[in-house]
């Protein structure tokens, strides 16, 4: 059926009918697309329910993958989400979505078949980026981590005891994979191309701390270095690694954490607002077409949406962060099955934590859409401390060390868009409270985005599409 065809029903009806024999197809077999499916059987929606999973595993839980499973404490298959109610849905694992056809709204497969919908979520989420060679990136002993079987692999070469371990890339999952081998008393090095770890997340005033807790626990960080190229023995075993200083590393593993790619190569020629940015949509999570106008059909939710948030100028972003993806889901879910009046929007307070080095640092609000920083809390030698970040005299994100039960507070201030510097707390303040720049790197750098260019003269009739890439 087509829920958007009034014919003799009244909406309310179309609404009745569609919950009870509509179709929807969920592409993203992600905590996203399980969260969604769950939260569509809660509110009554008792149609046709597909999910498709280019994995052939059911949706699984991806943090404990760079911590629990290379510790040995969990094995990587026994990271399974758990299932808040049944979905009784049509599982298509182990086969990626390859195309869709909005016009006739049907999702293509790998296998040849078609999934018709109604309605369908976009929860296709990010995959690891590879590493750029794929000669050395098929070398023995050279991971990325993003799936059950990179860490399974990972965590069965760090058990074989290598002589040292190299991480490209001291991002959040770097850092933690460099605690982890300092965890389990292996020699680590850590290249990272920019001025420090955890830089473009959190700012170089807090990357600097991040990198005395690196040394300190004996990690080999090297900053402002690439790594060039690997090269390996005679049986395929990565040996080697040619920094772009002249320097070569004796290595055995590999552990490229280099970032994500959103999946959205399967969109291509669908019209929407799809690109290495990932899903535009709106607040309500539901898709753009390339001219920016909203679909009625199509939402998106999880890692691959970029929607527009109200605290940080409608600025459009994407939020790599569980509680956005299970929150979004059920927004998603919610906006599928109900008609213009019954639908919310999705405001979510980014959050995040990690734990490294014995630290457990959290986060909330977005910290690099600020330019300045104060310590207000703590002391930032001990490592325990809260900081929070400002731009145009209002606190836009806050970052705690072994200080999380403030984290709350900091939310607060954020949701009301509160004065910068905050208001001090009560107890626990630091020696130096000055505010000082947060010294984010650059962002002007090219993306390497593909074009957009509107087409036509007249502008009743004037559109976007895609200029193709040289």
């Amino acid at each position: 059926m087509n829920p958007g065809a009034r014919g003799a029903y009244s909406f309310d009806e179309i609404l009745t009918k569609f919950r009870a024999e509509g179709r929807i197809a969920i592409v993203g077999a992600s905590v996203a697309g399980l969260r969604a499916a769950e939260a569509l059987r809660e509110k009554g929606f008792n149609g046709s329910l597909t999910i498709v999973g280019d994995e052939p595993h059911e949706p699984y839980d991806r943090p404990p993958l760079s911590k629990q499973v290379l510790k040995g404490w969990v094995r990587a298959d026994h990271t399974k989400l758990p299932r808040l109610r049944p979905v009784n849905a049509d599982w298509k694992l182990g086969v990626a979505a390859v195309g869709l056809d909005r016009i006739n709204h049907i999702v293509r497969l790998a296998n040849g078949e078609n999934v018709e919908y109604d309605r369908l979520l976009i929860a296709t989420g990010t995959r690891a980026r590879p590493w750029p060679n794929p000669a050395e990136g098929s070398l023995e002993g050279v991971f990325t981590v993003r799936t059950v079987e990179d860490a399974a692999g990972l965590a069965a070469a760090l058990k074989a005891r290598p002589k040292r371990v190299l991480i490209v890339g001291s991002g959040f999952v770097g850092s933690e994979i460099a605690s982890v081998c300092r965890d389990l008393d292996l020699p680590v090095t850590v290249a990272e191309r920019g001025r420090g770890p955890l830089m473009g997340a959190l700012g170089g005033v807090i990357s600097e701390i991040a990198a005395g807790m690196m040394r300190d626990a004996g990690v080999d960080l090297r900053t402002g270095v690439a790594v060039q190229n690997l090269s390996g023995d005679d049986t395929g075993h990565v040996r080697q690694a040619h920094l772009s200083d002249g320097t070569v590393i004796d290595v055995d593993v590999v552990v490229a954490s280099l970032g994500s790619i959103r999946n959205v190569e399967w969109l291509e020629g669908a019209g929407l607002a799809a690109g290495q940015w990932g899903v535009g949509c709106d607040a309500g999570c539901r898709a753009f077409d390339i001219n920016g106008v909203v679909t009625d059909h199509i939402f998106v939710a999880g890692d691959v949406a970029r929607a527009p948030h109200v605290l940080y100028d409608y600025e459009f972003m994407c939020q790599e962060h569980w509680d956005n993806a299970v929150f979004g889901a059920q927004v998603a879910a919610n906006n599928m099955i109900n008609l213009e009046v019954g639908r919310v929007p999705h405001l979510p307070l980014p959050s995040f934590w990690s734990g490294q080095f014995g630290v457990n640092i959290k986060s909330v609000g977005v910290c690099s859409y600020g330019d300045q920083i104060v310590f207000t809390q703590g002391s930032p030698s001990q490592r325990r401390f809260a900081a929070a970040y400002g731009r145009r005299g209002r606190i836009v994100g806050a970052v705690t060390f072994n200080h999380g039960k403030w984290l709350p507070y900091y939310a607060s201030l954020i949701e009301k868009s509160a004065p910068f510097p905050p208001p001090p707390p009560g107890y626990d303040r630091p020696a130096n409270a000055e505010v000082m720049p947060a010294r984010f790197p650059d962002p002007r750098e090219p993306a390497g985005n593909p074009d957009v260019v509107l087409t036509g003269h007249d502008p009743t009739s004037r559109g976007a599409e895609f200029r193709p890439r040289a």
